[in-house]
Order: C-alpha cells, then structure tokens, then sequence
C-alpha cells in the first residue's frame, strides 16, 4: 500500500486526466442512486455489491488514466466495503455520507490540480492514513471513525453526534469520571494476580504520560489513561495457567494470546467517548514491522497511543523478567532491550522514552 506521505497530487497525462474526471461526473450519480436505495434496504447483497463494483472500477479507471493519486482513496474505501459484503457488519448511513464526501474531495483536489492551485497534501494525508484503518476497526470504532471523518470533511460536527447542551456538560464530566474509576478499579484487579504486577498501573501510567507530554501531546492524555489502564485487563479472560506460562507458547496458546486485546478494546467501543481509547488498546500489540497483533498492521497504520503504550508494556516486562537484578540494573536492561528492538518500536516515540528512563535513572541515583 502506497504511504499516503508519499502521494503526489500532479497531472501526469493531460488527456487522460480529463477523462477521468469526466467519468468521476458520472460515477457520482450512480453511487448516489445506489446508496439512496441502500437507504430503503441496507441488507441487500446486490447494492452492497453495485456499491463495491463501482469504487473498484474508480480505482481501476483511475490507474488507467494516470491519475494515481486518487487510487490509494478508493482502496481504503474498498476495504471497508469489503467488509461489508463479508457480512462482518451492517450498512449504517454514516459510510455512505463518508463515500459521497470522500469523492467530492477527489473532485475538488483534481480542480485544484487542473487549475494549478496548491493542494493541502498535509490533510490529504491525513484523510488516507484515516480511511485506511477502517479496513481493521472493530465494527463500533469504524463507526465512530466514519462520523469524525464525515465531521472533519464537513466542517461541524456529525449531525448524528449533536454538541452537548451546556447544562449537560457536568453530567458528561461526571461519567467520564466515573468511566475511570471502573477502568482503575479493573487495573488493580489484575495487578492482585501477581504480587510482581502491584505498582505496574501507576507505573505504566507515569511512564505514558510522561512520554507523550515530551512529545509535544499528539495523544489525548485521557484517552491515554484509559488505554493504559485496560490494555491488559483482557488477559484475566485468559486461563491464568497460560498468561503466566514461562517458556514458548504452542501455536493455539499464542492464538488465545493474540485475542486478548480485541475483549476490551470491543468493550471500550461500546462506551460512547473511548472511542481513541479503544483504538490504543486493540493495538499494542501491533509493531511497525507488520510482524504485530491481532492484525499484523505496519507503522503508518498504527495509531499514536498504541506506540507508546507497546514501548511502555514492552518496559515493564522486561523490568519484571529482570527485577532480581535489583531496580537500577533492570532499568537499564530493559532500555537496552527496547533500543536493541527498533524494528519492534517507532523511533520518533523512543527518543522521547529514553528521556524519561534517563531522569528515572538519575532520580534513583540521587535517592
């Protein structure tokens, strides 16, 4: 898959460049024909199918026509229709407002490029990085991200997500609130199944924090918190004779592993405002390398929070699995090991991690 950084938004062959937009300006009534009768039956299998034939046949005109930019969009768009057709959820309005939305940007940005305007590449970018993790959201994160997008495309807010009354804004404080206490309460829980895990939550937290804080806050501190503190809770679904196995795992033992992230992150998208949160959660266990799960993501399609929340469960493994060493010397293990894994950990949340175990270091000697 093409990385969305990389696009160029250019006219490489005059000619075909206009038949393609020419072809766009028919395949837009079409698709708005066919969602329209999706709106009166969202389960048929034939319109669902309509739906697909014509984003591929966008993406295939496109190739033909040179116009590669618009490709890797009606890809993403492709996957998530693909899903769709499987059967793995039902059609929901929103992903037909995010398929019209999603064209007439495509339209807009071949204006722009026809008329050599500048083109927010920056944005475009965003858009394709975003579209394209709809092809492995659970069904409760692809909605909520195909309503910020629609948002996001249309300049306000979802029309199906109303801002809150000002009166309610205490109320919905008081939720959240009580929302963390519970994820809290779940954290400590499992820490009481090993005397080893007491300390892990606030540790692991601080450790979070701290790293997105020197990373200039790319991740919403709360929806951090609530990653950190449920990230591992699935595993108490697990046989406790498996999560504490020393030694290799069979083939089906790493498969049950493999599934613990998806229970609470299907939780998570199941409570309205975790939506990030949840996200975090389903992928920590994902490394840039693609060699990660559940869903063997790459680098650009693994979202902030899950970076930094794989570097600080990665840490305290290791500290744990070398705690006999003494405080100091488990810290330093675990660094080396982490530093020794760049293909396992992004390198722009490293430096920052190094950071903060460099002032952990240097306040244990001080004490």
């Amino acid at each position: 898959m093409e990385d969305s950084q990389q696009l160029e938004f250019v006219r490489e062959d005059a000619e075909g460049f206009q038949d393609f937009r020419d072809a766009l300006s028919d395949y837009a009534p079409q698709m708005e024909q066919v969602l329209g009768k999706l709106g009166q039956n969202p389960t048929s299998p034939e319109l669902i199918a309509d739906l697909f034939r014509l984003v591929h046949t966008i993406k295939g005109d496109a190739g033909l026509c040179r116009v590669m930019f618009v490709v890797p969009y009606a890809h993403a768009l492709e996957g998530l229709l693909a899903r769709l057709r499987a059967g793995e959820f039902a059609w929901q309005e929103v992903m037909g407002d995010l398929l019209m939305l999603v064209l007439d940007r495509i339209e807009l940005v071949m204006s722009q490029v026809a008329s050599a305007r500048q083109v927010d590449a920056g944005q475009m970018a965003h858009l394709l990085a975003t579209l394209q993790t709809l092809e492995h959201q659970p069904l409760a994160s692809v909605l909520a991200t195909c309503s910020r997008l629609v948002s996001a495309l249309v300049g306000v807010r979802d029309k199906q997500a109303p801002a809150p009354a000002a009166k309610n804004t205490a109320n919905a404080q008081s939720e959240r609130q009580q929302d963390m206490l519970l994820f809290r309460t779940l954290a400590l829980q499992l820490e009481q199944r090993m005397p080893e895990f007491v300390g892990r939550t606030e540790r692991n937290l601080k450790l979070a924090l701290e790293i997105n804080r020197l990373s200039g806050g790319w991740v919403d501190a709360q929806q951090l918190q609530a990653a950190v503190y449920l990230h591992d809770v699935g595993m108490m679904f697990l046989p406790e004779s498996l999560w504490l196995k020393n030694g290799q795992l069979s083939d089906e033992e790493r498969r049950m592993m493999s599934m613990h992230p998806a229970w609470v992150s299907g939780l998570l998208g199941r409570m309205p405002g975790w939506e990030e949160a949840a996200l975090m959660v389903l992928q920590h266990h994902e490394t840039p390398d693609g060699e990660g799960y559940p869903y063997g993501l790459v680098a650009g399609e693994i979202v902030p929070g899950a970076r930094i929340l794989a570097l600080v469960d990665a840490f305290e493994s290791v500290m744990l699995k070398h705690q006999h060493r003494g405080q100091r010397r488990s810290m330093l293990r675990a660094a080396a090991e982490l530093n020794a894994a760049e293909n396992q950990f992004d390198r722009a949340w490293l430096d920052p991690f190094n950071q903060v175990v460099r002032r952990m270091l240097e306040t244990s000697e001080a004490a």
